[in-house]
């Protein structure tokens, strides 16, 4: 090979190597690359937990700790806990009627789970929708005195899904500022210019609504009973506001239907009101059954919009059947004559308030079955409920986030199912617990 040939050779052969060095490069720094990047999401969420237990590390100093109790039994009036011994009178649920272990409501779930099954497997337009839907939504239309009704998931699925539905930006919604969190975000998803007047503040109620006149629809959002506080919402007035405005009204009825008024019909029977709201939203959580869901109830109208449109309702898995059961067989006994549950609700109220009151706690709220004991400080409400725990009261203390800071409770919730015997063995309980941590003498 002459001198040339050698030096093309050269040439070829360092530009070849060239090119393998270069490969050679690549793939070792991609190995490398994906060898270290485990390291580098390990040392990420190693960062993460750092970060967040110096959050809950906050939260426990703060003595705003929420411990998740654990019952080894039904939901009722006396339940029995993890870690206690005995029987424990519950005074911390929503069991306001004292259904959720009730015989008759339980064998209708049974039997809808024997009949139609444990769920649907899809969403209600696709073929999620069993007769015994229907009915409820017809039982609870009903029962409201509206024209139709439409099931959820649970209230929060209702309230996330109704007001982006109703309202546009020509719109305006008018909430009271100490609304359920499920409203509020609710409200956040639609378009409508949004205003908040101060909590069951009438004037500025009206100033806000003379304000927007120019909407092309109003809604005025309400809880119907405020749950933290058990304060009532000034219904009347709000309606009254609301007709000479022109504006529609919303209620949001959870801590209300089933056993406020005479009757259980919520809010509007309570304050002699019936008929006036335009949109009642409620559970079926609570009084009725304390298993799951929810609805919206008015208009014929807007419910037939919500089941085109509302997103919660469209893309959510039907409510189960035996669910659905268990609810219409509470509607079934409040519509045939169960008066006597919301007057023993009423009754328990009564005499639990009265009797905390001449032992000198305060007790906040609008002579409903949630009774808030205030307290103040968030490690008090906390210590005392664990206290009365092992006199054996369930009852939890409430601190921020949940209410503001500096108005910690403990929220006493009555049922139709206690006995006169329990509520005063609860008032024994919360004195000697009261006077051991010096919050009355």
């Amino acid at each position: 090979m002459t001198r040339g040939g050698e030096t093309e050779a050269a040439r070829y052969i360092s530009s070849n190597m060239a090119a393998l060095y270069v490969s050679a490069v690549r793939t070792l720094r991609t190995r490398s690359q994906i060898f270290l990047a485990p390291r580098r999401f390990q040392s990420a969420i190693a960062s993460m937990k750092e970060i967040l237990e110096g959050e809950l590390e906050g939260i426990r100093q703060a003595g705003t700790w929420k411990t998740e109790r654990v019952i080894t039994s039904p939901q009722a009036a006396s339940i029995t806990v993890e870690g206690t011994e005995g029987n424990i009178l519950n005074f911390c649920a929503n069991n306001y009627l004292g259904l959720s272990s009730n015989p008759e409501v339980i064998a209708a779930g049974k039997k809808a789970l024997d009949t139609h099954g444990a769920g649907l497997s899809s969403v209600r337009f696709i073929c999620g929708t069993q007769d015994i839907h229907r009915e409820l939504e017809q039982k609870i239309a009903k029962f409201h005195g509206r024209e139709d009704a439409i099931l959820y998931i649970s209230c929060f699925d209702a309230n996330a899904g109704m007001f982006e539905v109703l309202l546009g930006k020509d719109d305006a919604v008018i909430s009271d500022e100490l609304n359920h969190a499920s409203i509020i975000d609710g409200i956040r998803l639609c378009k409508a210019q949004r205003f908040r007047y101060k909590h069951k503040d009438m004037r500025d109620l009206e100033s806000i609504l003379q304000q927007t006149q120019g909407c092309r629809m109003r809604l005025i959002v309400t809880d119907g009973v405020f749950s933290m506080d058990g304060n009532v919402t000034p219904l009347r007035e709000i309606c009254d506001l609301a007709d000479k405005y022109n504006s529609m009204t919303f209620i949001d009825e959870c801590h209300a239907t089933g056993f406020l008024g005479a009757t259980g019909r919520g809010t509007e029977e309570f304050l002699g009101v019936d008929g006036r709201c335009t949109i009642i939203n409620s559970t079926l959580g609570k009084a009725l059954g304390g298993a799951a869901g929810g609805y919206t109830t008015g208009p014929k109208e807007l419910v037939t919009l919500l089941r085109q449109r509302s997103r919660p309702y469209l893309f959510s898995n039907t409510l189960p059947p035996p669910v659905v059961a268990c609810a219409s067989k509470v509607f079934d006994l409040l519509m045939e004559g169960e008066a006597n549950l919301p007057r023993k609700v009423a009754e328990n109220t009564a005499r639990f308030r009265e009797k905390m009151v001449a032992a000198g706690f305060t007790i906040a709220g609008d002579n409903h079955p949630i009774s808030p004991v205030m307290l103040g400080d968030a490690r008090l409400a906390s210590e005392m409920s664990d206290a009365l725990l092992q006199r054996g009261i369930y009852v939890i203390g409430f601190s921020y986030p949940v209410v503001p800071k500096g108005k910690a409770r403990i929220r006493v919730q009555i049922s139709a199912v206690h006995s006169f015997e329990e509520i005063d063995r609860t008032v024994d309980a919360f004195v000697d617990v009261g006077k051991q941590f010096g919050v009355i003498s």
